[in-house]
């Protein structure tokens, strides 16, 4: 599964346009065109000769003009349990993840990435082994979803944790959340767009302060900081004190409960003064906390000793602590790991 090739290094792409953008880009065809175009292409459409409400002579004159897509699929793997993982290739041959998630309950929900590779380094993620390529583009947002919908046409969520650190690159996911959510096209509720961040504290005021009104996910994993640190290098300029009161802020400004997600390992952040930590951390804000037994990675160490999941044991006894505080807990339901789709797992077919 590919789109057209075509000569989309030489020409600009439209799928990531918001529709006033696009409507501003085709000047001087009339509005209505702009939004004939912005439908087709939420439909998936990825080449101008199919938009056949369009004369001929127009659809010939935009395929000069401008590329619909960016991308293409370069591989597909699909998992048994119904998970599927897209390789997705860019014009400057720089190459990315997305993936198909489908839960017990058949809900179908497409997991993006912001960013080739990722500038956090987190010592237990494959991506952020992988350093830091540049940012995507809206286009290259969009696509994902749009390439993901290919295989399942009923897509009704959307969570934007795969490679990358979406705060650092807000300018162009609030673009692409407005392709996503506009009502001439694709029409998702901003609601079920979730934003998953390892803890930008300007970033996440600036969400606050301009939105999307999406929600929020925080990968805490740890709330000692100096184990924080050790964890996740890019959390030492965002310190706990100035991460909680940004979440603060971002509720007092109306933005919802916020998930604390907790990426556990054996025998490194599951002792009780780990959990009692998190706990501080969780009170005087609307939180759930979401534990996420690691994922294994291949040769992903901390401080020289191999990282490992956690048994099933340990994370039961840290879950059982955190709701004895009276906090709100749930467990990350594990999918595409045949695949290397799952949490952390994404940047293995680089």
């Amino acid at each position: 599964m590919s789109s057209p090739a075509g000569n989309r290094t030489a020409l600009p792409p439209l799928s990531g346009l918001p529709l006033e953008e696009l409507t501003t880009a085709l000047i001087p065809l009339p509005a209505y065109r702009a939004r004939q175009i912005f439908k087709w292409i939420s439909r998936g459409i990825a080449d101008f000769t199919e938009m056949k409400n369009l004369p001929r002579s127009l659809r010939e004159e935009l395929a000069g003009r401008f590329t619909v897509y960016s991308s293409a699929v370069s591989a597909e793997l699909p998992d048994p349990d119904g998970t599927v993982k897209l390789q997705i290739r860019l014009a400057d041959g720089a190459k990315i993840e997305a993936v198909l998630l489908a839960d017990g309950r058949e809900r179908k929900t497409a997991c993006l990435s912001t960013q080739a590779g990722c500038p956090a380094q987190c010592v237990f993620c494959k991506t952020g082994q992988l350093g830091f390529k540049r940012n995507l583009s809206s286009s290259e947002i969009v696509e994902q979803f749009l390439f993901l919908r290919r295989i399942e046409s009923a897509i009704s969520n959307i969570v934007v944790m795969g490679m990358g650190e979406p705060l650092l690159n807000l300018a162009e996911l609030r673009r692409a959340v407005s392709v996503l959510t506009c009502r001439e096209g694709l029409g998702l509720s901003p609601r079920r767009i979730t934003v998953s961040t390892c803890g930008i504290a300007g970033g996440i005021r600036d969400l606050a302060d301009n939105g999307p009104r999406v929600r929020l996910a925080v990968s805490l994993t740890a709330a000692e900081e100096n184990l924080r640190g050790r964890l996740m290098p890019i959390s030492v300029s965002n310190p706990l004190p100035a991460l909680k009161d940004s979440l603060r802020y971002y509720q007092e400004k109306g933005g919802g409960r916020v998930t604390l997600e907790a990426a556990l390992f054996a025998g490194i952040n599951t002792h009780a003064g780990a959990a009692s930590a998190m706990a501080a951390f969780a009170h005087g804000l609307d939180a759930a906390i979401n534990l996420i037994p690691w994922n294994p990675v291949a040769g992903l160490e901390f401080e020289g000793v191999p990282l490992r999941e956690p048994a099933a044991k340990e994370v039961q006894e840290f879950s059982r602590l955190l709701e004895k505080d009276g906090l709100t807990v749930t467990r990350r339901y594990r999918k595409g790991r045949s695949i290397s789709g799952a949490c952390g797992q994404l940047g293995s077919i680089q």
